[in-house]
């Protein structure tokens, strides 16, 4: 039976109280939500002996986490998850302009997205769930948007993360969530020998601004295929020019069923293993981590000291038509459901 605790991290300039969500597992596992951007905190999982440790990067206090120099750590990620070209769409005829926050891409739902709104948050039968409701107009979207995320946590050491949301305008939507992951630990140094396991084998490849060309390549004698386990730094310097422009893998994958991908780290003998019922994963080998950062460790987050999974639809499929839609009408739900589990292996 998950335990599940509330107590403040903090308040923002303007006085509002964040809450951070603790859900405790028979074991011991616990994973910590943040009502400020719907973040996942910290998630400590046993390893190969039964030691329990933090496996995600993130902040001891909430100061990191409204840092402008925040990359995302753990946060729920909105109104569209990873990027759209020249940060504007057309649906039904009407072009929407939207915030530009890299160069003239929208990433990550714009200066203001989900990841730095307060939510409201109220506990389930195993879990927390968190709604945010969402203006029209805001970042440029149209529609407004009532979305809840619900986080749970069993004693099997499954963090099932499964989102809703309804609108009252034609709009798009793509929800997913930014946690970066170190099986070894936060704090504990380089991902590189982690070995990933990914259900896919053709990926969406990306031009000089990391937007999708459109294509759905094949993976196959490439660096990016790993439909068969490889070393996360075995193939990362290869010379290969879609790894040249995220300086690394920063890529979506369009997986080939449920069973999205595994990751073992042979030092501590941690598994995740990630199931969803989105069609794509965008991998992303932390390339931007550049030793600025602090986690609870104290320790610095150097580049390659983490990796994100993030289960999503594919990034700029508002203005890519042979993608799978992330439009959301009125009367229709949005539904999405994402599963980490923390298991051992050898």
């Amino acid at each position: 039976m998950t335990r599940i605790d509330s107590t403040p991290f903090g308040a923002l300039a303007d006085g509002t109280v964040i809450e951070k969500w603790t859900l405790t597992n028979a074991g011991g596992a616990s994973v910590s939500i943040l009502t400020r951007g719907a973040t996942i905190q910290s998630v400590i999982v046993p390893d190969r002996d039964g030691t329990l440790g933090n496996v995600t990067l993130g902040f001891a206090d909430l100061g990191g986490y409204t840092d402008a120099a925040n990359p995302y750590f753990g946060s729920t990620i909105g109104r569209y998850g990873n990027r759209i070209a020249g940060g504007t769409f057309t649906l039904g005829g009407q072009v929407h302009k939207l915030t530009q926050n890299e160069g003239q891409t929208t990433l990550h739902g714009g200066v203001h997205g989900f990841d730095k709104r307060v939510w409201s948050a109220e506990a389930t039968a195993d879990g927390v769930r968190l709604n945010y409701l969402s203006p029209d107009g805001e970042e440029g979207f149209p529609g407004t948007v009532d979305v809840a995320v619900t986080f749970g946590f069993d004693d099997e050491n499954r963090l099932r993360i499964d989102y809703r949301a309804t609108t009252d305008q034609v709009t798009v939507l793509n929800l997913t969530n930014h946690a970066y992951w170190n099986l070894a630990g936060e704090g504990s140094g380089t991902i590189n020998d982690h070995r990933l396991r990914i259900n896919a084998g053709r990926y969406t490849p990306v031009g000089e601004t990391l937007i999708p060309t459109g294509e759905l390549a094949p993976v196959d004698g490439t660096p990016f295929d790993f439909r068969t386990a490889h070393a996360i730094g075995e193939r990362l310097r290869d010379d290969h020019p879609q790894l040249g422009f995220g300086l690394g893998y920063d890529h979506n994958y369009v997986l080939d069923g449920p069973a999205a991908a595994v990751v073992d780290d042979p030092r501590t003998g941690r598994r995740l293993t990630i199931e969803t019922t989105e069609p794509g994963l965008q991998f992303y080998s932390g390339n931007f981590l550049d030793g600025k950062l602090r986690g609870p460790s104290g320790r610095q987050y150097r580049q390659g000291d983490g990796f994100a999974l993030e289960t999503q639809h594919f990034p700029d499929s508002p203005n890519q038509p042979g993608f799978p839609s992330t439009v959301l009408r009125p009367g229709e739900t949005y539904t999405s459901s994402t599963t980490h589990t923390f298991s051992v292996h050898g």
